[in-house]
C-alpha cells in the first residue's frame, strides 16, 4: 500500500486484535458459507451490470487501483462484464492512461452488447476463450508489454489446476509493488461439510493452488494490510503483493 497518512483513523491495532479473535474469525467463515448458499454476492451491480463481488472486495480493488494506478487491468473471468466497468470507471476517474483486458470462455451476447454500450467501453477490451490457452496467454503477454503497470485479478475457474496455471501464466505480468488478486479463495475457509456443487471443493480450490504458488515463486507476499481489514471477502489470503522483479 501507498505510504500511510498519519492523519489515517483506521486503526491498525484493532484490525489486528480481530485477527486474532476467535468469535470473530468463526462468525467470518460461518458468514462466507451461509452467503455462499444463498449466492449473496450475486446482489450487488456497478453502474448498471452486475459485478458479482461481495461489496467489501469492491472497496479493496478501488484502494489498489488508486494506491497503485495501473496502466493496464487483467481480469480473468468476465461473467457480465460489471467488474470490467467498474474497473474502467475507478481508472476514468484517475484520468490519463488505463485500460481493462477481460478473459471470458464464453462471453454471452446480451453481456458482451452491454458491456460494448456502456460509455466507459473505450477503456474494455474482452478476449474470448480459455485463460489458460496458450494462444490467449501470448495475445494477453503482447498487450501486457506495451504497458508499464499492470495489475491482475484472477475470478474464472475455480479449480485448483486452472488456478494454479493461471497463477503461473499471468504473475509474470506483475511487476514490483503490483496488485494479484486471486478470488475464490473463501471457498478454503468454509465449514467442509457445505456442498458447493461445483468442480472445486472445499480442500481442492483457488486457496490450495495459492498455496502451492506461494511455495514456488519467491516474488509474491500475501498483502496482510488488505486481507486483516478486510474479514468478510471472497479472497481470504487472496490479496498479493509482488516484491521483486
Amino acid at each position: 500500500m501507498a505510504n500511510r497518512d498519519p492523519h489515517d483513523p483506521i486503526d491498525f491495532a484493532a484490525i489486528a486484535a480481530m485477527n486474532q479473535d476467535p468469535a470473530m474469525t468463526q462468525a467470518v467463515k460461518t458468514f462466507l458459507g451461509k452467503t455462499f448458499t444463498y449466492g449473496y454476492y450475486r446482489n450487488f451491480k456497478w453502474l448498471g451490470r452486475p459485478i458479482i463481488q461481495y461489496p467489501q472486495d469492491i472497496i479493496a480493488l478501488q484502494e489498489l487501483i488508486w494506491d497503485y494506478r495501473p496502466t493496464l487491468v487483467l481480469e480473468t473471468g468476465v461473467a457480465h462484464g460489471g467488474a470490467l466497468i467498474f474497473y474502467a470507471s475507478i481508472l476514468e476517474l484517475i484520468g490519463g492512461r488505463g485500460d481493462v483486458v477481460g478473459i471470458e470462455v464464453e462471453f454471452r451476447e446480451h453481456n458482451k452488447k452491454a458491456t460494448a454500450e456502456h460509455q466507459l467501453a473505450k477503456r474494455i477490451s474482452v478476449i474470448e476463450g480459455s485463460s489458460t490457452d496458450a494462444d490467449v496467454v501470448n495475445r494477453v503477454k503482447k498487450l501486457a508489454g506495451e504497458h508499464e503497470r499492470v495489475m491482475v485479478i484472477l475470478d474464472s475457474l475455480h479449480t485448483h489446476e486452472h488456478v494454479l496455471a493461471e497463477l503461473r501464466a499471468y504473475s509474470p505480468l506483475v511487476k514490483k509493488g503490483g496488485p494479484l488478486v486471486v478470488y475464490g479463495t473463501s471457498t478454503g475457509e468454509i465449514d467442509p461439510s457445505i456442498d458447493l456443487k461445483r468442480e472445486w471443493t472445499t480442500t481442492r480450490n483457488p486457496k490450495s493452488a495459492l498455496q502451492e504458488f506461494l511455495g514456488e515463486n519467491d516474488r509474491f507476499v500475501v498483502d496482510h494490510e488488505i486481507n486483516d481489514k478486510l474479514m468478510i471477502t471472497d479472497a481470504p489470503g487472496g490479496y498479493l503483493r509482488c516484491i521483486r522483479d
